[in-house]
């Protein structure tokens, strides 16, 4: 009969090809252990304003924890009436817990020059804490012994260097986490006499969810572009991602991967461009994304070759692959930044037979090697040597050069190429310009709307083009701000409300803006209300500052000092200098009781930091 006391966990440290057991629990009592995940994404979903103040995203969580609990549920009944003892097995894996310390390095680096990063976190625990509970549940559904460690951890981290579902469609992000937890349950082989995963789990899922989003065109459902443009910020992303490698490359032995993957891009590189004249990833020549990707998606020990000479060629097509599938999405109009993702899986299903071919090649050739007396462990520092060799000469000559520093980041660069009439050269120089546009610059922003409206070098975008006289507009070009009445005026507001539905709180912003000023098109309070409402919860952070000053003077709805100070300090939470100073005029008029002062002080060098000027004064 089953008992209510936890089962005891037996702990060891370094990992072993045959765990011993541990002792076994008495019948239910591990299935408590599934409530700890699924209740911290209860209090997450509760006491997180970033989830709770959004309700598409909180819905997002609370759907996922409901479906945590019917499962549940089911295997609860199905232990109970089938007698099982259930077990559980603590085993610290080293590849998981030093993936997790070097994901969680580029995560802050990374997100000191992209915030969003920051706010982003505590969806990225809802998302681990979603994945433990699913892994127990599919495994103990399956079989009697559960492995708790840091396993579930690099699943999510890798998946979200790569892609974010916006708030509006975040069911998908749960959906894509489940895709990699059962892939890796599921779809298994044998190697090397043991049955394993077949798949690396994150590359699986990104795989299958790319594909998808290639295929109904819905690539504006996620962050996938923007964090592959944002991965270029930090300024010394190379050299970090570089150094965190050899940690992992000094353990694992998975240096010719990474070594070969960049050999492939340097010569492909070097041949296009000497063809060409261009350059084929137009501001870099290996995006920070790929170099990414080739140091934490693709060398996964458990889903990538183990002999040298597999490793060899696993790194050489992972490199021709991402070249070649660069232009193929460019070919068809698909985002190019999907190009490091799509390679991975087909890749993973050779390992086997590159493994045979490099057995098959020594046993030819061993006879030329005999003098060879290098360990596996030696010969893989002199392949670090030669890897760090290969990083020192691309970063000395400039061949690591990304946006502005790399002569493809300049839009004078393409737009010469797109008045000679190169291959995409008009479509290139866009993408530059709209590149430099969300990097603040306001003179790019101006004439990409001027080119996106005209439709006369590429086609006619409305939406982007509207949106692009907005930042302009916002940044302090006066030109952009006449565009943007002149855009209003003939276009109406049909443009916004399509980007603003689909996520774009940008555009939710701009249309607010001009129906609350009857700009361009008639005043309508409710719908500017509605519109600021939108753009915050889509994380525009200046529309949370926006809808703070509605509710202060009551335009679209009923005043409220409260629901506009807390507004205020969402907004200044993610770093709009405008909704600091409007929190720090609120404190200051005596708003927060005896700390009002010190808060009103706090708030005003936030803005003064974030570039509002009169704060600083």
């Amino acid at each position: 009969m089953a008992t209510k006391t936890l089962p005891t966990l037996e702990r060891r440290r370094a990992p072993s090809a045959h765990p011993t057991e541990s002792r076994p629990a008495n019948g239910l009592a591990p299935l408590w252990l599934i409530s700890f995940p699924i209740l911290l994404l209860g209090f997450l979903t509760l006491t997180v304003p970033r989830i709770s103040e959004t309700p598409r995203l909180a819905e997002s969580f609370w759907g996922a924890e409901a479906a945590l609990l019917v499962f549940l549920g089911v295997l609860w009944w199905r232990v109970k009436h089938s007698q099982r003892m259930l077990k559980c097995e603590v085993v610290l894996n080293r590849v998981h817990y030093v993936q997790l310390t070097m994901h969680t390095c580029v995560y802050t680096y990374w997100g000191w020059y992209w915030r969003d990063v920051y706010h982003y976190v505590p969806l990225i625990a809802g998302q681990i804490a979603f994945a433990y509970a699913l892994d127990m549940l599919v495994c103990w559904s399956r079989r009697e012994k559960w492995i708790l460690g840091f396993g579930p951890v690099p699943i999510i981290l890798s998946t979200n260097l790569f892609l974010w579902f916006k708030d509006d469609w975040y069911f998908l992000q749960f959906a894509m986490i489940a895709t990699g937890v059962l892939g890796k349950e599921f779809i298994k082989w044998k190697r090397e006499g043991r049955l394993t995963h077949i798949f690396n789990p994150s590359a699986l899922s990104l795989f299958v969810f790319s594909i998808a989003l290639i295929a109904t065109k819905n690539t504006d459902m996620t962050w996938g572009v923007e964090i592959s443009d944002t991965l270029h910020r930090p300024p010394h992303i190379y050299l970090e991602i570089f150094l965190l490698g050899l940690v992992v490359q000094s353990l694992f032995r998975v240096t010719l991967v990474t070594l070969f993957s960049a050999v492939a891009l340097c010569a492909l590189n070097l041949m296009y461009t000497k063809m060409t004249g261009d350059y084929n990833f137009v501001d870099s020549n290996i995006p920070v994304s790929v170099f990414l990707g080739l140091h934490l998606l693709v060398t996964d020990p458990a889903t990538s070759p183990r002999k040298s000479f597999g490793k060899v060629l696993f790194g050489l097509m992972y490199g021709a692959g991402v070249f070649g599938m660069y232009n193929v999405l460019a070919l068809i109009g698909a985002p190019e930044f999907y190009d490091k993702l799509l390679c991975v899986p087909a890749l993973n299903l050779t390992v086997r037979a590159l493994d045979r071919l490099s057995e098959t090649l020594v046993v030819k050739f061993r006879s030329s090697f005999s003098g060879w007396s290098w360990n596996p462990q030696k010969a893989n520092f002199a392949w670090m040597a030669a890897w760090a060799s290969l990083f020192v000469t691309m970063t000395a000559t400039g061949f690591l050069a990304k946006g502005k520093d790399h002569p493809g980041g300049d839009p004078a660069y393409w737009r010469k190429a797109c008045d000679d009439g190169q291959r995409n050269g008009c479509k290139t120089w866009v993408r530059t310009l709209n590149v430099n546009c969300q990097d603040g610059s306001r003179s790019d922003c101006l004439t990409l709307g001027t080119v996106l409206d005209e439709g006369r070098l590429v086609p006619r975008n409305a939406a982007m083009a509207g949106v692009s006289f907005g930042h302009a507009c916002d940044l302090g070009q006066a030109d952009g701000c006449s565009k943007l009445i002149e855009f209003a005026r003939r276009d109406g507001t049909q443009a916004f409300l399509d980007t603003c539905n689909r996520g774009d709180g940008a555009s939710c912003f701009i249309l607010g803006s001009l129906s609350s000023g009857a700009t361009g098109i008639p005043k309508d309070d409710n719908l500017a209300f509605k519109m600021f409402s939108k753009s915050c919860d889509d994380g525009w952070w200046r529309g949370c500052g926006r809808l703070g000053v509605s509710y202060l003077v009551g335009q679209g709805t009923v005043v409220d000092r409260s629901k506009a100070m807390e507004n205020f300090e969402k907004g200044c939470r993610g770093k709009n200098g405008a909704s600091c100073f409007e929190a720090a005029k609120l404190y200051h008029g005596g708003w927060g009781g005896l700390t009002a002062q010190t808060l009103a002080r706090e708030r005003l060098q936030q803005a003064c930091e974030l570039g509002v000027k009169s704060a600083c004064q």
